[in-house]
């Protein structure tokens, strides 16, 4: 049986979902094109922070931050979830589940230093895709939302709030993105991945 998930407003959550038998329906176009919709949709709907989002093969990974007296984590990952399964679903006529189980989730404030914690997550997600061979650099991934930490005002099609512990990083937001790339190198040679 799973473990009942802690529902907080004001935390920070890394989530996760896997493809049904581990599919790798999201290397498609057309299905990418679904799950940026759904998270388009859902900010639209309930009030949250998207600090992070990255499409893999066959699965997501998301960092989202719930705010006071407004959507619970349980119900903004509902939505997403089945807003895709449903466009995808009815747009190539498929039929059945399209997620392989519940979402998985971590609160990232109950690690022993969250800012740390938050800022390895957030590179381990960006080269996720690079890991898998689906890019060359996290920068080019298909959300690519690591460029929102490291072009100020960069623009993608869903809404990504920078995380309050990046601006504790510096005085500017140069000064903020400089220090973030240095959790990238730090990142790289744990993985013994380099460029």
């Amino acid at each position: 049986m799973a473990k009942p998930r802690k529902i907080m407003q004001e935390v920070t959550y890394h989530t996760y979902s896997r493809c049904q038998g581990l599919n790798k329906f999201l290397l498609e176009k057309f299905a990418k094109k679904r799950f940026i919709e759904a998270i388009k949709m859902c900010q639209l709907k309930y009030s949250f922070q998207l600090i992070a989002a990255e499409i893999v093969d066959n699965h997501f990974h998301l960092i989202i931050r719930t705010l006071k007296d407004e959507a619970t984590i349980n119900l903004i990952m509902q939505y997403i979830k089945a807003r895709t399964a449903e466009k995808y679903n009815r747009g190539t006529g498929r039929v059945g589940p399209f997620w392989n189980e519940r979402y998985g989730c971590t609160i990232i404030e109950e690690s022993d230093n969250p800012q740390a914690y938050l800022f390895r997550l957030i590179w381990y997600i960006a080269y996720n895709p690079v890991k898998k061979g689906l890019s060359r650099d996290p920068r080019e991934n298909y959300i690519g939302f690591i460029n929102c930490y490291l072009i100020e005002n960069y623009e993608l099609p869903i809404k990504i709030t920078l995380h309050h512990y990046f601006y504790q990083l510096g005085d500017s937001f140069v000064e903020c993105a400089k220090k973030l790339l240095q959790y990238e190198d730090d990142y790289l040679k744990r993985i013994g991945l380099y460029f």
